[in-house]
């Protein structure tokens, strides 16, 4: 029987160089040989969605932590903030001093220092990292001045202090406002969308536009809190060994590491692939 598999991107698919591992490559091309569907479900816009992803060879995308959702090559679902929220969101971070980045499916665009700040404290926590995954982020986004973007799904920003993320949150309570990053380091950061929206709700539009997919054909892969409504989605969920307590908590099954061939062996051990 063939089966839907949603595999989540940062620390899932890819590892900590920012690519995916040629063993998750080779197990979603022989998945898909197999008969089986293959989408990612991702906090990332279209536009950080790079050529060495797509390359692999899938059947579409779940992006925006569930606000867009797109079947080979076809737009199903679209939920933006309005030019209007966008505007006040951006005019609320540039009062509070707050570096920050618009993920849009046209491109990513950062506000005029947060390129800066983020390698600079990246290289003051720890000066021997190996830059090169963050560096393919930061070289992607679009440099400049204009925030009047109108298919914007959310904004991110980097926070200084938990104090950020409690005062945005407040200052805009009707939409979604959620943190990622490690806490305390130096990408940890909050961000801000639609609100309503998660990787079930995406799950359940594609759902509905293919005719219906029963849940036990469904399986989902992630690795942190922001996937659990994917497991709730799926009848089946994985959680990369690397991946949270609160995410391993809620998988039915735990694989190895994202950068020790997790999803490989996770594909194997569910007979998905030989």
């Amino acid at each position: 029987m063939s089966k839907v598999l949603f595999v989540d991107v940062d620390g899932t698919l890819c590892g900590k160089s920012n690519n995916p591992p040629a063993s998750a490559v080779e197990a979603i091309r022989k998945a898909r040989a197999n008969g089986h569907k293959v989408y990612i479900c991702t906090g990332r816009s279209k536009a950080e969605v790079y050529d060495n992803i797509w390359e692999i060879g899938l059947d579409g995308m779940l992006g925006g932590n569930g606000s867009y959702v797109e079947d080979h090559g076809k737009v199903i679902m679209h939920q933006k903030l309005s030019l209007e929220e966008v505007r006040a969101i951006v005019q609320w971070f540039n009062e509070r001093g707050l570096e920050f980045y618009l993920e849009a499916n046209s491109g990513l665009y950062p506000s005029k220092n947060y390129r800066q700040q983020v390698l600079d404290i990246m290289k003051k926590v720890d000066p021997d990292a190996n830059l090169d995954g963050l560096m393919l982020f930061l070289d992607g986004m679009t440099y400049g001045d204009d925030f009047d973007k109108e298919d914007v799904n959310k904004i991110s920003y980097r926070l200084n202090s938990l104090e950020d993320f409690e005062l945005t949150k407040a200052k805009f309570p009707h939409l979604k406002n959620g943190t990622w990053g490690y806490p305390g380091g130096p990408m940890q950061h909050g961000d801000i969308g639609v609100t309503g929206i998660d990787k079930k709700h995406a799950i359940n539009v594609l759902c509905e536009y293919l005719g219906g997919i029963a849940k036990e054909d469904m399986i989902a892969f992630g690795d942190e809190k922001v996937d659990i409504p994917m497991f709730e989605a799926c009848g089946y969920s994985v959680a990369m060994g690397s991946g949270s307590d609160e995410c391993k908590a809620a998988a039915d099954y735990i694989t190895t590491d994202t950068d020790d061939d997790g999803l490989y062996n996770a594909f194997v051990h569910l007979g998905l692939i030989d």
